[in-house]
């Protein structure tokens, strides 16, 4: 009996092995047997999808948005001049697939004047109202405060590791910056939500409803595309940091909250499982709250932005998932998107009906890397 049991591990284990040569030395195969593709032949395998009364189910050439009901939104970029050409690549798409019928504001934001240029292409390629607004100089650069010899020896270290961005400061502060001000730049403080978008991205897909009106409407705080981990050694200390947090304020922390997709121990350690930020609808309101204020003040003052390498990525998801309930953060299946190297494409009849031009296979969704499976399980 043994010995059978034996002969079936080592059949299993050489079935095993020889798809794994096979996925990595034959292309096609890989991509015919990855488990986004197998999920594809059975159409949508999503509970997420934003139900039936949200969609207009219009010519998607109506851009009458005049009788529309919006909700109080706006998109958000964050750029300098010479991102000017991946703005427009990422905006234009934009219009195409969703903005020109629903006609939303665009703020941008900088920390240097807007440029001539940039402030004319981007005026002539949206359909609606444009914004450009300067970062105030406190909200971005790196602070006195900060010991710059121990950031300075951080950032070698992160060099010498090749840690992608380890020896920028701007990323640094661009990191700083989203995690704890961009919602109160002068510009946003009338909007209750917002709609985070960056240079170069890829949107794939035709969407035939609002995500605004469905995140009103539903009390969503936070929705998402992508979720992955963190590189490790960016954020060695924020997790002890975090719960330091914790401990001193258990009354931010709602009973049915999302830790799960963070920790696999119950909070003692985090997994590094985050949404990728870089596409993000959010409520303002939510980033305005006591919690999260407080929860970005207690980070700040740790210094990790700059002493480590902390990400606005990691630190918006660890601040939704504990201070949101779980069922207030989305996964928009129907947003086709892509952010260098990772895409979110819809599969099944999901993908016929935004009439999306991504290619299944390589949806990331289920891929090995991919945390999506953890935000279910949560």
């Amino acid at each position: 009996m043994q010995a059978s049991i034996r002969y079936i591990l080592l059949a299993l284990g050489s079935l095993i092995g020889l798809h794994f040569i096979l996925s990595i030395s034959h292309e096609e195969y890989g991509k015919a047997t990855s488990l986004s593709t197998i999920a594809s032949k059975f159409g949508s395998t999503y509970p997420h999808n934003v139900p039936e009364e949200y969609y207009d189910n219009g010519s998607y050439e109506n851009s009458n948005s005049t009788n529309r009901r919006k909700a109080n939104a706006a998109f958000v970029i964050l750029a300098r001049n010479g991102d000017l050409q991946g703005v427009l690549e990422s905006i234009k798409q934009n219009e195409d697939r969703f903005n020109k019928r629903y006609g939303y504001p665009y703020v941008f934001l900088n920390e240097e004047p807007f440029s001539a240029d940039f402030i004319k292409y981007t005026t002539e390629v949206v359909s609606t109202k444009t914004e450009y607004g300067l970062i105030p100089h406190d909200h971005w650069y790196q602070p006195k405060w900060i010991d710059e010899d121990r950031a300075k020896a951080s950032r070698k270290k992160m060099e010498d590791k090749q840690v992608i961005y380890g020896g920028s400061v701007p990323y640094r502060n661009m990191c700083r910056f989203n995690s704890g001000f961009f919602f109160r730049h002068d510009l946003l403080k009338k909007y209750d939500y917002y709609w985070r978008i960056e240079p170069n991205v890829k949107f794939y897909c035709d969407l035939h409803y609002d995500p605004f009106l469905f995140m009103q409407d539903n009390k969503k705080v936070y929705g998402f595309t992508i979720s992955l981990p963190e590189y490790g050694e960016t954020i060695e200390t924020l997790w002890e940091t975090v719960k330091g947090f914790i401990k001193a304020h258990p009354e931010y922390i709602p009973e049915d909250n999302a830790l799960k997709f963070l920790s696999d121990d119950g909070g003692q350690t985090y997994n590094r499982c985050h949404f990728w930020s870089n596409f993000e609808i959010g409520d303002l309101n939510f980033w305005r709250s006591e919690a999260y204020m407080k929860f970005f003040e207690h980070l700040d003052q740790a210094g990790g932005f700059y002493y480590e390498r902390w990400g606005d990525a990691p630190v918006h998801s660890i601040g939704a998932a504990l201070f949101a309930k779980k069922d207030q953060i989305h996964f928009f299946n129907e947003v086709g998107y892509k952010h260098e190297p990772f895409m979110h494409c819809p599969t099944g009849d999901v993908h016929a009906r935004g009439k999306c031009w991504c290619d299944q296979n390589h949806n990331f969704d289920y891929e090995w890397y991919s945390c999506l499976k953890k935000f279910e399980a949560a």
